[in-house]
């Protein structure tokens, strides 16, 4: 049995209670990378306990990944992929475009999915055939927008800092080919491109569960999602999502190179 939207949104209001009331707070910070900085806050953790457990009580056959507290399950059908705060750099800046990004795949293919934003109160959703918003403006079908090729397109990146080598020269030739560029995102990104409103992400070393919810919401508004050599993306890596087939097939030709 697959949930429905109200469970979803159940899901996401758990999060919402754990995360917006640290937000903007000064709520502690734990670096979880020797050598670099890989912030978690305590809002992340307990977002992902509350999501988790919802879950388990309502699909305890499902598996889960998690960010926080790891895998359960993951070669069954059905198995929830979670990132409790997508953006933690931004959640603990007070820049409001982290998320809460809750996926849900099939035999390893992402077929639903919510990204919320509740600082803002956006929340957007794929059902497994249409992709929609909720929040300020009234609610809205999810549709994205045909810019006319690379050279008019509007690209976002989370950090043109995260490239090196050959994957840095690979995403600067596109860069170096689009209308306008823009960093520091986060999930955000994905969803503006859903919403209609930009035209390419392109990112790299993301994981399962920074990608996972917000694919159907791409695919599902009429968008490509896929990694740098054009598989799918639901294990995450370096990834590129395009508004249309046409500009992914243009953006992808270089990244390929």
């Amino acid at each position: 049995m697959l949930p429905d939207r109200a469970f979803f949104d159940r899901l996401a209001d758990a999060a919402a209670a754990q995360t917006l009331p640290r937000f903007r707070t000064g709520t502690s910070v734990v670096n979880k990378e020797a050598g670099g900085f890989d912030p978690v806050t305590e809002g992340d953790r307990a977002a992902e306990a509350a999501i988790r457990a919802l879950i388990e009580a309502e699909f305890p056959e499902h598996g889960i990944l998690g960010e926080e507290y790891g895998t359960v399950g993951a070669d069954r059908e059905f198995v929830w992929v979670i990132d409790p705060i997508d953006g933690t750099r931004a959640f603990i800046s007070g820049l409001p475009v982290w998320g809460t990004l809750i996926g849900l795949y099939r035999n390893g293919r992402s077929i639903m999915g919510i990204m919320d934003q509740p600082f803002t109160g956006e929340r957007f959703f794929a059902d497994g055939a249409a992709a929609f918003y909720s929040g300020p403006g009234g609610p809205l079908t999810l549709a994205t927008r045909d810019c006319g090729g690379l050279a008019q397109a509007t690209l976002f990146t989370t950090s043109p800092h995260l490239y090196t080598g050959a994957l840095k020269s690979r995403f600067e030739a596109v860069q170096d080919k689009v209308k306008l560029a823009r960093y520091g995102c986060d999930c955000y990104a994905f969803a503006l491109l859903a919403a209609g409103h930009i035209d390419l992400v392109i990112e790299c070393g993301l994981k399962p569960y920074d990608i996972g919810a917000l694919i159907p919401l791409i695919e599902q508004a009429g968008g490509v999602v896929s990694d740098w050599t054009g598989g799918r993306a639901e294990m995450g890596g370096e990834v590129l999502a395009a508004a249309t087939p046409t500009l992914h097939a243009e953006a992808l030709a270089i990244l390929k190179a």
